[in-house]
């Protein structure tokens, strides 16, 4: 049973940072897509950021310059480094994974199938 854990949300100042981390168990295949979802308030989730297992990274113009994401395979989890953090950042930040690559950029929420509960980034001005 697949399941993904994400954290690391919190409450940070404009221009601050934050670190967070999608943790994978029960997932043990070796070509993959792991994507990060963000949902603001009073707007639809949006497909941000994704990386697969070949190495390929997509993000989304919005981020690019300011997040950055990596991985640690021996702990099986994926970081996302979020950093010059703005106001329209503030979002509930969810990672999701599928098998193989993904078709669509940006990432499609029907396209994975495994879900994180999801973590709280808030960013004050």
């Amino acid at each position: 049973d697949v399941q993904l854990q994400a954290s690391g949300g919190g409450l940070v100042q404009a221009e601050g940072s934050l670190r967070l981390s999608c943790t994978a168990s029960g997932f043990s295949s070796d070509d993959y897509t792991i994507a990060w979802f963000r949902q603001a308030p009073g707007k639809e989730r949006e497909g941000v950021l994704c990386y697969n297992s070949h190495g390929m990274t997509w993000y989304a113009d919005s981020l690019k310059g300011r997040f950055t994401i990596s991985s640690d395979n021996s702990k099986n989890t994926v970081y996302l480094q979020l950093s010059s953090l703005k106001s329209e950042d503030t979002a509930v930040y969810y990672c999701a994974a599928r098998l193989g690559m993904g078709n669509y950029y940006p990432p499609r929420e029907d396209e994975y199938k495994y879900w994180g509960q999801g973590t709280q980034v808030t960013v004050s001005s």
